[in-house]
């Protein structure tokens, strides 16, 4: 990799990494925490590719795109950003960064992409037209109902960016509670249909011959959902099929919704699989990106807050154990299990029983607590219950595998209630507790901290 790549971040740390990375692959770099010395380097001719973050102290790096774009045609720029929301990778599309990543991002994968920039910016050179760059939305809604930081809703947010102003009939895909509907109003909501009708179209609706008329009637030139598109009898599939054969002015935009894009042909007619499946969106399922728990659980809560219902918040153990359930209902499901915990839950803080209490697991106090009297698993070794718990936990993801970071994850579900058990068994005594475990009392604190346990100082009676 050689060239010159401009890197913008007010975060010391990310540019000291990105300059020893990009210096080590072979590239020169220029570093700076200002847009304003960004666009210098850029207006004085500097740079092969552009690295820029976007809320900077002094201006938004993607309000700058249009800019860089005047001064320099073809000047590639990579945009990362913590603000991790489908509205930030419509944006960076609709300015014309070349890439988008949102932080905290892969090293590696970063670099590839700054390679490609950097080869697409020796070999192309394009001619933008400012005149054609869209125009900012004002009236688009602050925020969206897509929430998510993992990489597989980031990709779907870029997918997404790129499909908003097509005309192509999208096909969306997805487990019964992963959002499906959401998706579809997104792509309506932020295109340029967005001020004509939304009209979600069910089976019941297609029953008689008149139902087709009905719905172009009421959608115009807006947007047509086509809901779980698999459950559409074979007579209403023909007169779906005319349907969109009719011409009219302006014509609609078809958005079909399945569970499965495998189980549709066959179950379609052909004509119809072919018409709906212009571009297809597959949408993750819960268990394929349990980080994003923590954040949805939050918005929930914050929207229920909203309704007027008590104000709550999670421990961190509680997080813990949300993130290990199977969820079979996705999303949706987990919607409606902290909304119910909000109601239920006794204080303010929702603990990892109130949790456990719902969703039917066995929390780790209430394991100890069953020891002493009669184990639920007699004679079964630690090692073998981690083991049981973790095959498990494997085996919830079919094919696929679990999100990166499992090692972390799963010292911090055992090193928790451990110290917590130690801790108890002390009097919460901290120096015994760091004897028993074997531990510096300093580490004892730090892992304190960093788990948010709570110590409470008593007499122990041994």
């Amino acid at each position: 990799m050689d060239g010159t790549v401009l890197v913008a971040d007010d975060d010391r740390t990310i540019r000291t990494v990105l300059t020893q990375a990009l210096t080590r692959a072979g590239c020169k770099v220029h570093a700076t925490s200002s847009l304003t010395t960004l666009m210098r380097w850029v207006d004085e001719g500097r740079g092969d590719a552009v690295i820029t973050d976007v809320m900077m102290p002094d201006g938004n790096g993607l309000e700058m795109l249009p800019r860089i774009g005047q001064i320099r045609p073809g000047l590639p720029v990579i945009v990362i950003s913590a603000q991790n929301t489908i509205m930030t990778a419509i944006q960076a599309t609709e300015a014309r960064a070349f890439d988008y990543l949102p932080k905290p991002f892969d090293l590696p994968d970063l670099m590839k992409r700054t390679a490609r920039a950097l080869d697409v910016g020796r070999r192309v050179q394009r001619t933008v037209d400012p005149a054609a760059a869209p125009a900012g939305r004002d009236d688009r809604p602050e925020e969206l109902p897509l929430i998510g930081q993992a990489p597989s809703m980031q990709a779907l947010y870029r997918i997404l960016a790129r499909l908003m102003n097509a005309d192509l009939p999208v096909l969306i895909t997805g487990e019964s509670g992963t959002g499906k509907s959401l998706v579809a109003r997104t792509l309506h909501s932020f295109s340029d249909r967005r001020a004509l009708p939304l009209v979600f179209v069910g089976p019941g609706d297609l029953d008689d011959p008149a139902g087709p008329a009905r719905i172009m009637e009421q959608a115009g030139g807006g947007t047509i959902v086509l809901d779980e598109i698999n459950d559409l009898p074979a007579e209403a599939q023909g007169r779906l099929v005319r349907m969109m054969d009719a011409t009219t002015k302006p014509a609609p935009r078809f958005i079909a919704t399945s569970q499965s894009q495998q189980n549709l042909p066959g179950t379609l007619r052909d004509d119809l699989y072919y018409r709906l499946s212009g571009a297809v969106i597959d949408v993750p399922p819960l268990r394929a990106r349990v980080e994003d728990i923590p954040l949805l659980a939050t918005h929930v809560l914050n929207s229920a807050e909203q309704e007027d219902m008590p104000t709550r918040r999670i421990l961190p153990d509680a997080l813990d154990l949300l993130r290990t359930h199977s969820w079979p209902g996705n999303v949706r499901q987990l919607e409606n299990t902290i909304r119910r915990i909000a109601l239920t839950a006794r204080t303010d803080e929702i603990t990892r029983d109130e949790v456990a209490a719902v969703i039917g697991a066995t929390s780790s106090a209430n394991v100890v607590q069953a020891m002493p009297g009669k184990p639920e698993i007699p004679d079964e070794r630690l090692a073998d219950s981690v083991a049981r718990h973790l095959q498990r936990y494997f085996d919830l993801h079919g094919d696929a595998l679990p999100p990166a970071g499992l090692y972390a994850r799963i010292l911090r579900e055992i090193e928790q209630p451990l110290i917590q058990i130690a801790l108890d068994a002390t009097g919460g005594n901290q120096a015994k507790c760091a004897d028993l475990l074997g531990i510096n009392r300093n580490t004892l604190r730090k892992k304190i901290g960093d788990l948010d346990i709570e110590v409470t100082r008593r007499r122990k009676l041994m």
